[in-house]
């Protein structure tokens, strides 16, 4: 194939990837926003554009690879890195579309998410710290206790 028309091919699947990138961050916040019977339904278009983009992250691959196209090396890899990464978020949507609504693991992960706020490695440190000294606090005051009732 000449270079000619190889450019001209990576070209058109680039705008392809910049287009399903689009439509697949507008399905993925109709469905964050949609209520649960239409999610099912913003699912499966998620799903098709997803497939799709993965098919053009193949050809991406392939041309990286070509040393015929150097000059669009770093915008094929950057190209693929963002089919990658909304890969990623698709997974996590199909992970929450697939639990159940009432079972153990759905009901677990919204009372973590509700109740602890997300914290840092030193919040999360201190936290710890406050609950071994809390601890270490309710065992004195049951060994006082203790001493009391023995002394009187």
């Amino acid at each position: 194939m000449s270079k000619k028309k190889l450019l001209s091919e990576v070209e058109l699947t680039l705008k392809k990837c910049t287009e399903g990138l689009s439509n697949y961050d507008d399905i993925y916040n109709k469905i964050e926003s949609a209520a649960s019977n239409q999610r099912e339904r913003f699912h499966l278009d998620l799903k098709q554009e997803i497939k799709r983009l993965q098919k053009h992250r193949e050809n991406l691959k392939n041309w990286c690879s070509n040393d015929t196209i150097k000059e669009k090396t770093q915008q094929l890899r950057e190209f693929k890195q963002e089919i990658e990464y909304r890969m990623e978020s698709f997974r996590k949507i199909e992970k929450q579309t697939k639990t159940k609504a009432y079972s153990k693991e759905a009901l677990r992960h919204s009372r973590s998410s509700e109740s602890q706020p997300q914290l840092t490695a030193e919040q999360h440190e201190s936290k710890e710290w406050l609950e071994q000294q809390l601890d270490t606090l309710l065992q004195q005051n049951t060994e006082f206790e203790e001493q009391l009732e023995r002394i009187s």
